[in-house]
This record gives C-alpha cells, structure tokens and sequence, in this order.
C-alpha cells in the first residue's frame, strides 16, 4: 500500500477512539497468572523453547492485532488526489493585442506608456482567474507571445518582458487585430473578446486594413475593446539615436487613429475607450473587467482510493494464522 501522507484521511475517523478499549483489555491480561505449560519435577537441565515461547507470544497478541485491523477498516483510511473541472464553455476568452512600436515609450504616462500599460495590464490579468488569456504584440508585424492559456503565471512573465524594439518598425494595427482574431475563431468559449491597446495610426499600407479585421472579429462573434494610450497634444518621444545608441526623446504632436479604433469597436459590439493618463488607463481596465463577467466556476474533483479491504483481510489472514498455530499448539501438547 502506497500512501500519501499529505493527502490522507480517515473518512470515519471517530472509530479510532476503540482503541481505548485495548486499556481494559491490558489490564486483565497483566493479572491473569502464568499458567504452567508442563509439569516436571524440576527445570534446571531444560532448555528454553524458543519456537514455542515465539508462538505463546504471537498467540497472546493475535487478537490486540485484529482487533486494531478492524477498527482501521472501520475508521476507512484513504487517500485522494484533487483535480479541477472547468467547463470552458461558460469562461471567458480574452486577446491581449498590445502595440509595442517605439512610440510607446513616450512620457506622458508615468513612467511611460508601455511601462503603465504592463502594470494595468497584469493588473487585470490577476483579476480574471476564471478565464484564458493570451498575448498578442504587433508593431510593423503582429507575433503571438502566448495563445490563450489558463496559465495566469506565463501571462505576467511575458507582460513584463514587452520589447518595443523586438519587431519590424511601424504601427499595423490590422495586424495585430488579424492574429488576435486567428487564435479567438475556434474558441468554445461563452464570450470571446480582444482587448486592442495602440498610441499611433496604421503606417504600415501592405498590411490587413483595421477595417478587415473588425470584419474577421464579427464574423467569429468576438467583441473588441479598443485603446487609444496617448495624451491629448504634445508629449515625448523617442524620435532618434545618438552616436551612443541612446534614444534621443523630443516633443512630438500625439496621434492617435481614434475614428478607425472606434469604428473597430462599434463594428463587434465592443467599444473604444481613451486613455490619456495612468488613472484613466487603469478605469478603462476595470470598466472593461466589469463590462465582461465570467460565469466559469470551477469544480474541484476528488478522486479517492479506499484502503479498509486490506486491513479486513490483513484481520482476516491473522485470524486464521491463530487458529492454526492454536490447532497445532494443542495438538502437540497433547
């Protein structure tokens, strides 16, 4: 028998209180007197039968052994495993689309862009146990980081290694939403949504127009949040290197394709929000987690394996064991 200790029970733990009925039973044992097995006039020259003394001994003790057999088969020892059930069609499916071009380091959030967006963004993430999410990052290209995962803990790894400077130059937001759009088209989910984050406009003319992609989303019932991240006016931001390879930071005009990020939402059933400081960007987050409730709940699944049968036939092999030792015992003496 293989127990695990850290996951072992008595179902009936309250037979275990028999054993204090073995006291008693001590009690009258120590008081009987020693009964003489043999009489002879004397036994100096004797030798001590050590096969016999082993058989007096077992026979003594027998019944404290299946009594103690049968009270932990009553008790029901076991052990269980415990597995989660998750009906993943009633959670959630949610895409993060973030815009990771190099505009996203830009001051006007504290301590810039990208660096807020990841705070929130991991934010929320701890906020949705319930659900899978994945991680899409698109600049010039759209790349998958992770596809939708229940593992919140890759999530954050990957959240908080974004790299502005990863991928090809330019903002393709059509993209980003495309990719988003490929990995939510199969899913089984109760609701599927992408959250799309950019700071720019769509520079990048070879690319899936934004417009195809809000098509794609609604054809495959997948709702999108779309972000603006950006003030309102001017802000810094890294235009150039110097000779050291340093971004060189200067006030640029923000420019953000709000009418195509609106048109995108409206297109799904989603809706476009704004965020022009650090507090907005977190209240566009929780009005998001508020707006798309999960109904997946989680249940936990114990499988257990029963041990009584072995301690039944462990009292049961002892009980024959001391019948047969008392048969041949007696038999001999006699």
């Amino acid at each position: 028998m293989n127990f695990d200790l850290m996951n072992f029970e008595f179902y009936s733990p309250w037979f275990l209180l028999l054993f204090l009925a073995f006291i008693p039973l001590l009690i009258l044992d120590m008081r009987k007197k020693k009964r003489t097995g043999i009489k002879v006039p004397t036994t100096a020259k004797m030798e001590e039968n050590k096969g016999i003394l082993f058989v007096l001994f077992l026979l003594k003790i027998s019944k404290y052994l299946i009594l103690s057999a049968l009270i932990i088969a009553m008790a029901r020892p076991r052990t269980f495993a415990v597995s989660q059930n998750d009906d993943d069609s009633k959670g959630i499916d949610i895409m993060l689309s973030v815009d990771v071009s190099l505009s996203m380091l830009a001051k006007d959030l504290e301590p810039d862009r990208l660096t807020a967006l990841k705070k929130i963004a991991k934010k929320f993430v701890n906020q949705r146990p319930g659900d899978r999410i994945g991680l899409v990052t698109y600049s010039g290209e759209a790349f998958t980081k992770v596809p939708v995962t229940s593992d919140q803990a890759i999530i954050l790894d990957e959240l908080e290694n974004l790299n502005p400077l990863e991928l090809q130059p330019g903002t393709a937001i059509g993209e980003g939403l495309s990719v988003a759009v490929s990995h939510l088209r199969h899913s089984k989910a109760k609701s599927k949504i992408i959250i799309l984050m950019t700071d720019g406009v769509n520079t990048i003319e070879n690319a899936m127009p934004p417009q195809i992609g809000a098509q794609l989303a609604k054809s495959n019932d997948i709702k999108v949040y779309s972000i603006g991240i950006g003030t309102n006016g001017y802000a810094l931001m890294p235009t150039q290197t110097d000779i050291f390879g340093d971004l060189v930071f200067n006030e640029v005009e923000v420019k953000i394709d709000e009418p195509v990020l609106r048109e995108i939402a409206e297109t799904t059933g989603g809706k476009y929000f704004r965020a022009t400081s650090n507090q907005s960007l977190e209240e566009v987050y929780n009005e998001i987690n508020h707006l798309e409730k999960s109904e997946l709940k989680t249940t936990k699944l114990y499988n257990y394996q029963e041990y009584f049968r072995q301690f039944l036939w462990i009292a049961l092999a002892i009980l024959l064991l001391d019948a047969l030792l008392r048969w041949v015992f007696y038999k001999f003496l006699s």
